[in-house]
């Protein structure tokens, strides 16, 4: 559904490339995440993908297209939730509707149609300041799902949250792609996280990016969290972990 085919790219102030000769794929429905030290370059892959960055060369295809021909074919959830405070929660989900052209009074409609499904009906005349830090994800998500992609890039979305609610998040958020089946790029510095989450992990272990190395996570859907404390995700754990630290002592 995803593919890179060559790519490369440098930011304009800098010498060296980023990202060199870079190809990797994703197929319709996965769940992948993206790990890697701090600066290694995670968000520069989603920038490119978004189309907020342009590759020097190489291209990029989302279901054969390439990207530069298409509108509207991504999701995207930031880490922060940035949802408008003076604007309702349904106001704050109707926005990517709003934006696609469709009037204030049908995007409502449809936003208040998934706030209710997602169990969050009966904050949609609250503000933002009136919620907690999980349901403004929550909200975050929705908004999301309602630009209509069937990508979703979700960016470190839980790593601002408490240990409890971030637990939570994640189980909702494997409900949620269950149910809905797009597929979802993960950015996490979270390995546990990641094994949890992802049916397969990149791993971002060298500068510039030549490749992405490609961990399968041995575990079946629906998952629980016993699965974490089987012998081989334990010894995938380690590996990545170990792989991560040598990274940030260079």
């Amino acid at each position: 559904m995803l593919k890179f085919c060559d790519v490369n790219f440098k930011y304009k102030d800098e010498e060296k490339h980023i990202i060199e000769n870079l190809d990797f794929q994703v197929s319709k429905g996965e769940f992948v995440s993206i790990i890697g030290p701090s600066g290694c370059g995670k968000s520069t892959i989603f920038r490119l993908i978004t189309g907020l960055e342009k590759a020097e060369s190489g291209k990029i295809f989302i279901n054969d297209e390439n990207i530069h021909n298409l509108k509207g074919y991504i999701g995207y959830m930031p880490q922060r939730d940035l949802l408008i405070p003076w604007r309702t929660i349904s106001e704050n989900a109707c926005l990517p509707l709003e934006v696609q052209g469709k009037n204030s009074k049908e995007a409502k409609i449809e936003a208040e149609k998934f706030l209710t499904s997602f169990g969050l009906g009966q904050y949609k005349d609250k503000y933002p300041k009136d919620l907690s830090g999980g349901m403004r994800q929550r909200v975050s998500f929705i908004r999301t799902l309602l630009t209509g992609s069937d990508i979703m890039l979700l960016d470190e979305p839980f790593s601002a949250l408490d240990a409890i609610t971030k637990i939570s998040m994640q189980e909702w958020i494997l409900e949620q792609w269950s149910n809905l089946r797009k597929t979802i790029l993960f950015i996490t510095h979270d390995v546990e996280e990641a094994l949890f989450l992802s049916s397969k992990i990149f791993v971002i272990s060298e500068k510039p990016i030549t490749k992405l190395k490609e961990v399968i996570v041995p575990a079946s859907y629906p998952r629980n969290r016993h699965m974490l404390s089987r012998p081989e995700i334990l010894n995938i754990k380690e590996e990545l972990v170990n792989e991560l630290k040598q990274r940030i002592q260079l």
